[in-house]
């Protein structure tokens, strides 16, 4: 952990020199973008972990930035944690105030047995939603992947004043958006068997968790570490019954998919997707009928997986504070 710790700080110091975080990892700013912000102190960028009781729910979190700087709420996706944000957080924390929580049921982040807790999405985002409560957060910009997104969803349809922009990156709001991968769930959606709940455990093994990972990404620029991380937390008591019951939960996300969509076009929150072109799960038709709703939607589809983040960090992160200082989350 010390050692992990010390990486972190590396990091984030390059981030607090005044380059923006992003000339320090060799990346350079589209176009438009605003000038790098003042320098700050490394401590306040340093990379802090704690945990906020929600409930019967432990929630885990990552978080660096200044404590008045402006929120980026991180809200990852299936099978990982918020340690999917391990390279991102820094490119940022010199301007915004990052969050990154475990959701319940994932990472570090410690919840009842099943017996006791219905692992649900409307589960999921009632425990976020307190964790956001617990840490004092009013206003924030909510970056969205995965399962994170119709979570993150839910909050912003709750409180549509609290949500400044989101960032979805292959965090889907769209039936355009699913690949033919998703058969042997669509299966368990509409007809919740013994049988087809079985099929689903494919998704859970190693072989598809690497798959995951790698599939569509540049070779030889993902590591190990994060795969292996998600392979260690699936052989963990319960871990695939809750993520069974999570599969076929995600039935109701689809259902409201026409109330998110309606979220959008009331409340029209300025969104970037920035999306793994290549991800087998969340095509790109997903990412560009954004705009069906809001059109003033910046869509950007990279050359990447599904977990862009491994390949596209500082891209994406340059692409962030653009956005968000152009719509004035600053």
């Amino acid at each position: 952990m010390e050692m992990l710790q010390k990486s972190w700080e590396r990091r984030s110091v390059m981030a607090a020199i005044g380059l923006g975080g992003l000339a320090a990892a060799g990346a350079t700013a589209p176009a438009g973008a605003a000038p790098s912000p003042s320098p700050v102190a490394a401590d306040d960028v340093r990379l802090r972990f704690g945990t906020k009781k929600v409930g019967d729910v432990t929630v885990f979190y990552r978080e660096a930035g200044r404590p008045d700087a402006p929120v980026l709420l991180l809200l990852h996706g299936f099978p990982t944690a918020g340690h999917m944000f391990r390279d991102l957080i820094p490119l940022l924390a010199d301007r915004y105030r990052v969050i990154a929580p475990d959701l319940a049921g994932f990472g570090n982040t410690i919840a009842p047995p099943r017996a006791s807790f219905a692992y649900s999405f409307d589960k999921l985002a009632e425990v976020t939603e307190g964790f956001v409560e617990a840490m004092g957060l009013t206003r924030y910009a909510l970056y969205v992947f995965d399962y994170g997104a119709p979570t993150g969803f839910r909050l912003a349809m709750a409180h549509p004043e609290r949500v400044t922009a989101i960032i979805s990156q292959n965090g889907n709001a769209y039936v355009e958006g699913f690949s033919k991968e998703w058969g042997p769930w669509e299966a368990y959606w509409r007809n919740p068997t013994p049988e087809n709940r079985e099929a689903c455990r494919a998704a859970l093994t190693d072989e598809a968790i690497r798959f995951q990972w790698t599939h569509g990404a540049p070779e030889g620029r993902v590591g190990p570490d994060g795969m292996t991380l998600d392979m260690h937390y699936m052989r963990r008591p319960e871990a695939e019954e809750i993520q069974l019951d999570l599969i076929l939960s995600y039935r109701t996300n689809v259902e409201r998919y026409p109330d998110f969509q309606a979220y959008f076009r009331k409340h029209q929150p300025p969104l970037l997707a920035v999306w793994g072109r290549n991800d087998a799960f969340f095509i790109p038709p997903g990412a560009e009928a954004y705009r069906r709703d809001l059109p003033k939607a910046e869509i950007h589809l990279l050359d990447a997986g599904h977990f862009a983040l491994e390949t596209h960090a500082t891209e994406i992160a340059a692409r962030i504070r653009d956005f968000l200082q152009r719509h004035g989350v600053i």
